[in-house]
């Protein structure tokens, strides 16, 4: 379903989201995927309500575990994941979010992606540059 269709659903809501597989704390796991390039930028979980506002919004909406409440991806940072379409794998189980990552920065670290370090020789070695410390991001820096 694109992101322009999913607006046209709104009346179906709650037949979509129950079609999907959530785990026993009512979250499923959303992939965030660059929609231009394909890169995967991060992984994150979403409950309903937060995939709601998601297709609500056009703008990707998580469900932060550590702090027990909504995030809008961005919402700290200004880098806002624009959402472009919604996929479920065959299992009802897991999301594949294509995204427009503004700023071209998705993780915290100050990268493009989350996935950054590669196993190399038995070590994690980090494999992409920092595009921005997040010190110059994040109030708390972290």
């Amino acid at each position: 379903m694109s992101a322009a269709d999913m607006g046209n659903h709104r009346d179906d809501r709650q037949s979509w989201l129950d079609a999907l597989k959530w785990d026993e704390n009512g979250l499923i796991p959303a992939i965030a995927q660059d929609a231009a390039s394909g890169r995967v930028l991060t992984l994150a979980w979403m409950n309903r309500e937060s995939l709601r506002e998601t297709v609500d919004r056009g703008r990707v909406v998580y469900w932060s575990r550590s702090r027990r409440r909504l995030w809008l991806k961005g919402e700290e940072s200004g880098h806002f994941q624009e959402l472009r379409s919604i996929r479920a794998d065959c299992d009802g189980d897991v999301l594949l979010l294509a995204v427009e990552q503004v700023g071209g920065i998705a993780c915290h670290t100050g990268r493009e992606s989350c996935f950054f370090r590669e196993l190399q020789g038995g070590r994690w070695i980090s494999v992409d540059p920092v595009l921005k410390n997040p010190k110059e991001i994040y109030k708390d820096g972290s």
